[in-house]
């Protein structure tokens, strides 16, 4: 097939031909940011998954599906070394300067810039990554006390006071959000509890991995009835047969039944595995319709490709005693395991790997689904440890 017209977009955060079987979240957002716009209740989003299932791409859809009904959005991305203050400062000032060239907000939208200069420099001295410029001098009480939970609370009341005036609603869409600290968090959920109870036209939709729920719940309890928690997974066989067969069908171009299944079997469903299988197995078809055997082909470069471009740059950033932690759970399975067939697998106690494990969940690299439980938070990960790593340094080690 001719490489130039390959339709796939395997890339990290790339936007899929087709975002097939999200239409029920989009959907969802849709009526909530018109409900808020209605001066109506509406829950705001924490969406988790696995890495591998679209979550930052279907968060950025959802944020152009929220401009094109003309409400305004913002759009972060969490570091795991920046703090939130620094991340929503230019963000909230971009929203504020768009408000306020709308007539009937500019008033309140200008007072919204003064409660952010009072905000920035209040905060400054203890968040020193804030940068952001100042449109308006800071009025004295106005979101400038120096306490984070406080000051971001009574701003975003001013950006939604703004908003509600200008006819509209601001959501904010942060990825990677299980990044952002515990204190910070809390400050964050607790703003957004306050602009709910005012009823003004705040909203957040999150992005996270499976943690993010627990997380949430310890910065604050009331989060799990302030947030709603959709669970985004692997496609199902139709909608990953859509994603699959409709782009291509786009140049022409057909699977046989037993490529599509093949294809659906190795990716398992997860989206970026999918466009990876697919845009390989494009280029290495000679014809269409594209057939098993070009299948089983292209297995061989994209294992080559994840292993180099996806697992590897984790694997990477892990400690010998993660490393030999993780390989112990590859062997396994794919899990979730139990903590102690973890540790006898190493042939230590489970309180000594208690450490490695929770290092482990800081860094993203794993989650626990339940009491004692450990799950990889990358999917295929234990193969990609077994093909990579030998366990018999580790198993020699204990």
């Amino acid at each position: 097939m001719d490489p130039v017209t390959n339709p796939y977009a395997p890339g990290a955060g790339s936007p899929p031909p087709e975002l097939a079987g999200r239409d029920p979240l989009r959907d969802r957002l849709r009526i909530s940011v018109q409900r808020l716009r209605r001066g109506r209740s509406a829950k705001s989003l924490m969406m988790i998954g696995l890495r591998g299932v679209g979550k930052t791409v279907l968060l950025e859809r959802m944020r152009q599906d929220a401009e094109a009904e003309g409400i305004h959005t913002l759009r972060l991305e969490a570091p795991e070394h920046r703090s939130l203050p620094a991340l929503l400062a230019p963000q909230l000032r971009l929203a504020l300067l768009r408000l306020s060239r709308t007539e009937q907000a500019q008033v309140l939208a200008r007072r919204g810039l003064s409660a952010l200069a009072g905000f920035a420099r209040a905060l400054k001295v203890k968040y020193r990554d804030i940068e952001v410029g100042f449109d308006a001098e800071p009025q004295p009480g106005l979101a400038d006390n120096g306490d984070l939970e406080l000051d971001l609370a009574m701003l975003l009341e001013e950006v939604g006071r703004a908003a509600r005036e200008a006819g509209t609603a601001l959501v904010m869409f942060v990825d990677e959000l299980q990044y952002v600290a515990e204190e910070q968090l809390a400050a964050l959920i607790s703003a957004l509890h306050r602009c709910s109870q005012l009823a003004l036209p705040i909203s957040l939709v999150g992005a996270g991995l499976p943690q993010l729920r627990g997380r949430a719940g310890k910065a604050k309890s009331y989060a799990e009835r302030l947030f709603d928690y959709p669970e985004i997974g692997p496609l199902d066989d139709e909608s990953a047969t859509r994603a699959l067969v409709n782009p291509a069908r786009e140049e022409s171009v057909e699977f046989e039944p037993e490529a599509i299944t093949a294809i659906l079997t190795a990716s398992r469903g997860y989206p970026y595995f999918l466009q990876e299988w697919a845009s390989h197995t494009w280029d290495i078809a000679a014809q269409s319709p594209i057939t098993r055997a070009d299948v089983a082909l292209a297995t061989l470069e994209v294992t080559a490709a994840l292993d180099a471009n996806f697992f590897m740059v984790r694997f990477d950033r892990i400690t010998p005693a993660g490393r030999c932690y993780l390989r112990a759970m590859a062997e396994l399975g794919p899990g979730p395991h139990r903590s102690g067939e973890i540790a006898a697998v190493l042939h230590k106690r489970v309180q000594a790997l208690a450490p490695i494990r929770a290092a482990l969940i800081e860094d993203g690299m794993l989650w626990s689904p339940g009491h004692g439980q450990t799950a990889f938070t990358v999917p295929l990960f234990d193969d990609f440890m077994r093909r990579t790593m030998s366990g018999d340094e580790c198993w020699q080690a204990t």
